[in-house]
Parts: structure tokens; C-alpha cells; sequence
């Protein structure tokens, strides 16, 4: 059993980093985590080869990364956003309520045969396990949502970072925030600091939406701020961690989940694309109404995972501290507000639509 394991998973990683590196000599945006995503989900289908990546090695993945980015952070970052708050909140609050009133309408169609409160789990931008999660509890028909959140996540991961790269360019790096990926590599002694921000990762986990890689960013961003002086990760684990995260999430979209979608896989597409596009109209009004580039405020609206969004910013020259901040903002006020305003506005109600 352990041999099998061992071989599935040198079958992953290696894919996986054969598709990361095709997709980076490609030019492509996000081309570690888009290219071991792509290569793993196709392997994976056409070979019969289940891919298999632990636990453990993702949740260290995750804590690389946020340890990555966490050292974006400065005083200034915090000083930065404070303005951005109000104004953000506000679109964010009209993202979500546009993303409600584009679901409520697919289930309009004729030939759309799902009920309201799957619709709207389905296409709200939120994280997949926590619409999951409070799909039950609203007696929405979880399989479907688990299938339409897929597709939105991947739809978010291969236009987002395309269109920006098309829009502002592909950038080489973010060179403003983190002052130590430009000096020396620290001693091994010095990265001992680094158990603080993983300890606190592996507690959230679970325990609150996207807990692991907040985890890492916040306290990492907590010693930044201090007197600590932290060592940078090296460029090769930062590429490791990206193609084990790729893996992770392509190893979960299954063709035969796409496949019990049905066409309602394609409706659910183009809905995912609708909420993009107004995503993207309300970073361009927040970077119109604050001081922030197109870069960072379109990123820090878009309906992506926080990682995705924030490596993205990191890959376009935008700021990740700013956009994991605001990310962050949006995830809480989805998972915290949404499910409450759902229960107000359809207390009572479950439709008994199924599908055609």
C-alpha cells in the first residue's frame, strides 16, 4: 500500500513540474501552479492514474507560500489599507449581491433545472469547502455546488491571470515589498523563526475560511513589522511549493464531475465569466476611487482564491500585502455575512427542482 502511495505520488510531482515548466518556458501567467494544475487534471484523466499528493505536504506548501508572502508586509502596508477599507467594502458588498442576482436569474431559464439556493452557493465567490459546507445547511443540493464551484475556482485561475497579463503586461516580480528576496539567503539558524508562522497556520487550519496560508501571512507579517529580521525563502522552494499546490488542486477536477454537470457545466461557465467581468469593472472603480493601481485593485475585487489572487499581484508587479489584506476582507464578509443573508431572504424556502 505505502509502495503504491510512493509511486502515485513521484507520478504527481513529476507531471506536475513537467507541466510547471513547460507552462513557464510558455510565457504563461501563473505557469508553476496553471501548468502542475493542467498536466496533473489531463495525467490524471486519460492515464487512469489517480494523482495522490499527503496532506502534509500541501499544508507545508500553503505555509511557504504565506510565510512567502507574509513578508511583503511592512507598517506601511497596514497604514495603506485603512483609506481602502470603506470604499472596498462597499463594492464587495455589491459583488456579492450582483453574484446572487446573476444566480437567481440562470434558474429563470427554461431549460435551467436547479433551484435557487444551489445556483447561488454554486457561483458565490467564495471558497469551495465553506459553500459546501453551508449549502447543507441550507438543504441546497451539495453535489452541484460542489461541481459548480470547481468550475468557477478554474475559470478564476485560467482567465484572471491571463487577462491581466494581456491587460498590464507580464511582469517579472513584485521588487517593491520584500526587501529580503533581494540579499542573501539567511543562516539555517535563521529560519527557525519560520516555526511560529507554521505552528500558527496548522492551528487556523480548518478552523476558519482559508486558515492555513492567513496563518502564515498574519504572523509572518506580525515578526516583519518587529525588530526580527527574517531570511528570504529560496526561489526553488517557493517553485516547489507552487507546483505542489497545482497538483493539490488538479488532482480534485475530475472529468466525471464535469461530466455529471452536463450542459449546466457550460451555463455555469459562462456565469462564472459574467461575475468575473463585473468583478473587473469594480477594480478599475476602486482603483479610480483610491490611490491603488489597476494591478492590485482589480485583484483584490476578483473572485479568486486568496493565494491565487495574491501570487498573480506577485507575478504582475502589483502589491501581494495589499491584495491578501483585502482578500482576506472579502473571504470573511462572504463566509460570515452571506449565509445569514441568504437565511433572511429565502427563510423557508426550498425549492424542488431537479435536473433535467
Amino acid at each position: 500500500m505505502q509502495a503504491n502511495k510512493k509511486r502515485r505520488l513521484i507520478f504527481t510531482f513529476l507531471v506536475a513540474a513537467i507541466g510547471g515548466y513547460i507552462f513557464y518556458i510558455l510565457n504563461m501567467p501563473l505557469p508553476w501552479v496553471l501548468g502542475a494544475l493542467t498536466f496533473t487534471f489531463i495525467a490524471q484523466g486519460l492515464l487512469k492514474q489517480e494523482a495522490y499528493i499527503p496532506t502534509p505536504i500541501k499544508n507545508t506548501s500553503f505555509i511557504i507560500l504565506g510565510i512567502y508572502f507574509g513578508l511583503y508586509f511592512t507598517l506601511e502596508t497596514f497604514q495603506m489599507i485603512l483609506p481602502y477599507f470603506l470604499p472596498y467594502l462597499l463594492l464587495t458588498l455589491i459583488l456579492i449581491f450582483a453574484s446572487i442576482f446573476i444566480s437567481i436569474m440562470v434558474t429563470k431559464l427554461s431549460w435551467v433545472k436547479v433551484d435557487s439556493m444551489t445556483s447561488i452557493f454554486g457561483s458565490i465567490p467564495g471558497g469551495l469547502s465553506e459553500m459546501t459546507l453551508a449549502s447543507e445547511a441550507f438543504k441546497a443540493r451539495t453535489s452541484l455546488v460542489v461541481i459548480f464551484q470547481t468550475i468557477r475556482l478554474v475559470t478564476v485561475l485560467f482567465t484572471v491571470p491571463s487577462i491581466m497579463a494581456l491587460l498590464f503586461g507580464q511582469g517579472t516580480g513584485n521588487t517593491n515589498g520584500q526587501a529580503s528576496t533581494e540579499v542573501i539567503l539567511g543562516s539555517p539558524v535563521s529560519y527557525l523563526a519560520f516555526i511560529l508562522p507554521a505552528l500558527a497556520a496548522l492551528f487556523l487550519n480548518k478552523k476558519i475560511p482559508a486558515g492555513i496560508i492567513i496563518g502564515a501571512i498574519g504572523v509572518t507579517a506580525a515578526l516583519n513589522i518587529t525588530l526580527v529580521e527574517l531570511p528570504a525563502i529560496p526561489p526553488t522552494l517557493m517553485y516547489a511549493a507552487q507546483v505542489a499546490v497545482g497538483a493539490s488542486l488538479g488532482k480534485n477536477i475530475l472529468f466525471r464531475d464535469i461530466k455529471a454537470g452536463g450542459k449546466l457545466s457550460f451555463i455555469y461557465f459562462g456565469t462564472s465569466l459574467g461575475i468575473i467581468a463585473f468583478s473587473i469593472m469594480l477594480g478599475v472603480i476602486l482603483a479610480n476611487l483610491t490611490s491603488l493601481d489597476y494591478v492590485t485593485a482589480i485583484l483584490s475585487i476578483a473572485p479568486g482564491g486568496l493565494f491565487e489572487m495574491v501570487l498573480t499581484a506577485y507575478s504582475l508587479g502589483g502589491d501581494p500585502a495589499v491584495v491578501s489584506s483585502l482578500q482576506l476582507i472579502r473571504i470573511l464578509v462572504i463566509v460570515i455575512g452571506v449565509p445569514p443573508l441568504l437565511g433572511m431572504l429565502f427563510r423557508d424556502r426550498r425549492s424542488t427542482s431537479h435536473i433535467s
